[in-house]
């Protein structure tokens, strides 16, 4: 989190603003946590609070749950989703509780309509596909392997030029990088995995046209359609420490040693009650009697999902690329039979995964059940 100006502003907050024709810009504050967080200013060509019109409908996508679910590993196989509707509208939820909502959506379309979360901060891992992120504060290109994290409030489309899956995170509050990567004043610090320079932050794109701007915004899970007669990226320009940006998993950095490390020190964001780490290639331990495959443990406060996006996964069996594990509380997990014996003497492993550890217990969906893998929790006997 950093400091950010772009396009036109003036020299002080809450004062006179004018555009080229002697009207004033109309200010908007976009602050968090009531005024006691971070805030962006933004300036807009038009009033940003005029409705033109509103449709009654209301569409309803939350997760389900799977009630009869019962206490053991799982393995959710992604490569059995469809691709079908668009990003926002068919979000296949597979795990969630009161502080994040998971999903896998493989698109088949992009949207024709902009789209908020009121509720929520978005974290969007690309597993394939490329575009680019259009917000009203400003266009950043994405690729493979991309975290795009898009604050609550921010009004965006995802323009994919190629077939997209994404893995999708709802957080219900802020993610930020961990703050003990950060120093008091925010920066982030040398014993980072990643720095500022990782980070791409868009470029404004002001347009300034009139016509019917459909805007599709969620809220606890109910979507709302509200329309425009201005295009919304109407911004002539904002400052502040609120914006969208995106950092790709290979430009994360990660931390080795003599014998295993655990999975801390491969943190890169910070949830209302969830962690994510990132799982790249990497040289693996150096002491002589090192086991390279990670060590059996119980996830005493947490629950696990591990997505399996690429490469060679030493640990598990059976494992195959779009895989989704989750070892909940209260069982202890580790490496399948042979496993460790095989990871002796390995020098590196080349493997990408995303890892979410949540803080309370995660419920699982109805969806989650069709593509749930039976055989999986009898894989260690």
């Amino acid at each position: 989190m950093f400091y950010l100006k772009l396009g036109k502003i003036p020299q002080k907050r809450h004062v006179q603003f004018k555009q080229p024709d002697g009207s004033l810009y109309y200010e908007e504050l976009i602050s968090t946590e009531g005024f006691d967080s971070i805030l962006s200013n933004v300036y807009h060509i038009n009033m940003p609070p005029k409705i033109n019109s509103y449709e009654k409908e209301i569409f309803e996508i939350a997760p389900i749950e799977w009630e009869d679910a019962l206490l053991l590993p799982c393995h959710f196989r992604t490569s059995k989703i469809k691709r079908h509707g668009d990003f926002v509208t068919n979000r296949n939820y597979l795990v969630y509780n009161d502080t994040v909502w998971m999903s896998v959506s493989i698109p088949e379309k992009e949207i024709d309509y902009f789209y908020k979360n009121a509720s929520c901060d978005e974290l969007i891992y690309v597993d394939s596909g490329e575009g680019e992120l259009q917000t009203n504060l400003g266009y950043i290109k994405f690729k493979k392997g991309d975290y795009i994290v898009i604050p609550r409030n921010i009004l965006y489309r995802l323009k994919h030029n190629s077939p997209a899956k994404l893995l999708i995170f709802e957080a219900f509050g802020m993610i930020k990088t961990p703050k003990r990567y950060r120093s008091e004043f925010g920066q982030l610090l040398e014993h980072s995995p990643f720095c500022e320079r990782d980070i791409r932050t868009p470029e404004l794109v002001t347009i300034e046209e009139k016509g019917d701007f459909v805007t599709k915004i969620k809220k606890h899970g109910k979507i709302y359609t509200l329309h425009y007669d201005y295009h919304p990226f109407d911004i002539a320009g904002y400052d502040g420490f609120y914006f969208p940006y995106i950092f790709n998993i290979d430009d994360f950095m990660p931390i080795t040693g003599k014998i295993h490390q655990p999975p801390p020190v491969h943190q890169t964001f910070d949830g209302p009650g969830f962690v994510i780490c990132s799982f790249v290639s990497r040289m693996l331990d150096y002491h002589p009697e090192a086991i390279p495959v990670p060590y059996n443990h119980s996830n005493v406060d947490s629950d696990e999902i591990l997505y399996y996006a690429d490469g060679q996964f030493s640990s598990r069996k059976g494992i195959e690329n779009g895989s989704i594990s989750l070892h909940p509380g209260g069982l202890p997990h580790g490496p399948h039979p042979g496993r460790v014996e095989a990871s002796l003497g390995k020098k590196e492993t080349i493997e990408t995964a995303v890892m979410m550890d949540t803080f309370k217990p995660l419920k699982i969906s109805k969806f989650a059940q069709e593509i749930n893998d039976e055989e999986y929790p009898m894989s260690w006997k």
